[in-house]
């Protein structure tokens, strides 16, 4: 059985999503892919730990603060895109990424020549678990800002919530500071 809680947050409603021990999902109500990992059975739950974590965890982010915790996270999909996840999660706040840098840094994780930056923003867009797990600290090769299931604007607004200047990692993925 999943259960799900809403969230108002500064940039939209979102939705949370859990197995009943773990944070399995978290959308901007409407985003693409929105739910996408929710079965088809869940109710309203929001007395649920993991879902009340969530809360206060989306309460200190959007207050402009690091959260020293995280949620438990459960990811229900392939390997390659709990990689890329993974890689997601070292991204420090305030600090960006580049697809190619994932995709150098998965090509080095399977021992091969390289990988294509398209596999790695096919896996971006469809996280799950958006803000916690930071796929808007993503960005295209050149700085740009590109790709965002839950919009361009939240993207936007989140980098400038974190103050990251957008700011891309180096080809070694050294975190340049603002």
């Amino acid at each position: 059985m999943d259960y799900t809680a809403h969230y108002d947050s500064p940039l939209g409603g979102i939705t949370l999503a859990s197995d009943g021990e773990a944070l399995t999902g978290l959308w901007f109500d409407g985003q693409k892919y929105f739910a996408d990992t929710l079965g088809p059975q869940h109710e309203d739950c929001v007395s649920l730990s993991v879902l009340s974590e969530t809360r206060r965890w989306l309460d200190i982010y959007f207050s402009g603060n690091i959260p020293q915790f995280t949620p438990l996270l459960r990811f229900d999909s392939t390997e390659f895109r709990r990689r890329v996840w993974d890689i997601l999660l070292t991204i420090p706040y305030g600090f960006t990424l580049t697809y190619g840098e994932i995709a150098r840094r998965m090509a080095k994780q399977m021992g091969i020549a390289n990988m294509s930056s398209q596999a790695v923003g096919g896996a971006v867009g469809h996280n799950p678990i958006s803000i916690i797990v930071p796929c808007h600290r993503v960005l295209g090769a050149d700085g740009s800002l590109i790709g965002y299931a839950g919009g361009m604007k939240r993207k936007q607004a989140l980098l400038q919530l974190e103050k990251s200047g957008f700011i891309s990692c180096g080809r070694q993925g050294t975190f340049l500071p603002e």
